[in-house]
């Protein structure tokens, strides 16, 4: 398996996996996608016994012929160490858990198999990488987590100043050793701006990125779509929808990856908050990047989405695109009152990215039955959830633990020239 930039559509040049893994962002600037997405074989899926073994199966093609094939079961096992729960909590919605990592947040899954497999790959190598990450929440946390300790790689995590909830913040800033917090006076953007200007400074050497931009962490996430939509075909009897809360678009595009390979999906619905970028591209026919907008469903507050460049690799022509791709836009009051109407029908608290999801399951799909995918613990917005519903919640005792420990974090300008 090779793989190209998102802005080579001849394919001219072409690189390995460890390639596309270490490098992150193509020389032209584009992200790196497979020359082509492989048709995986559903049979032998109905014959696994674990997660593990599904995600292996799943994974296989994209490694195959590379220095990380013979390592991809052990990788898997050390990735995917957590549960994966598919929940029906009422007869239309079907929640696929995703939080139920280190960091209580579904970024654990890609973040724990790219750090296993870099460190892999750097320890072949003889090489250290120091790894920038942008993050508007949950991913900076999960790649501190993930890579923390790494002996061959450091790691600078950027998020922007009051943007994350105090949670969020606790877990972003609560590393030490080889992974430095950076409290950027500005938005996501700026963070995610930051770090692709730095990877194009032709004077800064030995970088990596551990955002949704990087291959190692759009891969993993296609298993757990895998998993579900295989999970509920069997048990159904037939396809699902899938609603997926979406923000910088690497989640949703690992979905449509797995649908494109033959994963059991009739379609695949895109939940975001107000930041409109892609609900505008589909009504307008042009892409246009703007500022964030600051919202409850705070790790979705993307107006630039990297992945965005994907989809429309993917889907390169417009209409193609359209039929294939619908979004929909969730008001922050929306979000109040889909999780506390869900808690009131069901007891069921979700995060307020999840409910943007079950939002436009009830509001936009004809109120039809659906996978809900949960991105993080609600208890990681306690300060939001709790009001809605009247009751304190309990905190996962992972997330106990990181909330606990000291916490420093370097504040600097949107600047990245202050990160060295």
């Amino acid at each position: 398996m090779n793989y190209a930039s998102t802005r080579d559509r001849k394919q001219e040049r072409l690189y390995s996996l460890p390639e596309a893994m270490m490098t992150a962002l193509a020389p032209d600037g584009g992200l790196f996608v497979p020359v082509v997405i492989p048709q995986i074989n559903n049979a032998p899926l109905g014959q696994c016994s674990s997660f593990v073994e599904m995600a292996f199966e799943v994974l296989h093609p994209y490694f195959e012929d590379s220095e990380l094939e013979s390592s991809l079961p052990e990788i898997c096992m050390d990735a995917f160490s957590f549960p994966v729960d598919l929940k029906q909590i009422s007869p239309k919605t079907t929640v696929l858990e995703l939080f139920h990592g280190p960091t209580a947040a579904f970024k654990d899954f890609g973040a724990r198999f790219l750090a296993s497999a870099m460190d892999r790959l750097l320890e072949l190598s003889g090489q250290r990488r120091t790894i920038l990450v942008a993050t508007s929440g949950d991913t900076g946390s999960a790649v501190a987590s993930a890579f923390h300790g790494k002996k061959n790689i450091d790691v600078k995590v950027l998020f922007p100043k009051g943007r994350v909830s105090e949670r969020q913040r606790i877990q972003l800033t609560c590393w030490d050793s080889n992974v430095s917090s950076y409290e950027v006076d500005g938005s996501f953007d700026d963070c995610q701006a930051m770090v692709k200007q730095a990877f194009m400074d032709p004077g800064l050497r030995g970088l990596a990125s551990a955002n949704s931009i990087n291959l190692g962490r759009l891969l993993p996430q296609t298993t757990y779509y895998y998993f579900a939509s295989f999970s509920y075909a069997l048990q159904a009897g037939r396809m699902p929808t899938i609603i997926v809360p979406s923000g910088n678009l690497g989640n949703c595009t690992a979905a449509f990856m797995a649908q494109i390979a033959g994963a059991p999906i009739e379609r695949i619905v895109l939940a975001t908050n107000a930041n409109r970028s892609v609900e505008d591209y589909l009504e307008k026919g042009g892409f246009e990047p703007r500022a964030s907008i600051q919202t409850l469903a705070n790790a979705m507050d993307v107006g630039s989405p990297s992945n965005m460049e994907r989809l429309m690799y993917l889907y390169p022509d417009f209409k193609d695109f359209k039929s294939q791709i619908k979004a929909f836009s969730v008001s922050d009051e929306e979000i109040r009152a889909t999780i506390k109407a869900v808690y009131d029908e069901t007891g069921y608290v979700m995060c307020p990215h999840t409910a943007t999801a079950e939002c436009v399951r009830r509001r936009d799909l004809g109120d039809r039955e659906a996978i809900v995918v949960s991105t993080a613990s609600p208890a990681k917005f306690n300060h939001i959830v709790e009001p809605i519903i009247g009751r304190q919640l309990m905190v996962p005792s992972q997330l106990e633990s990181l909330l606990k420990r000291p916490c420093k974090a370097i504040a600097i300008k949107a600047d990245y020239h202050e990160l060295f």
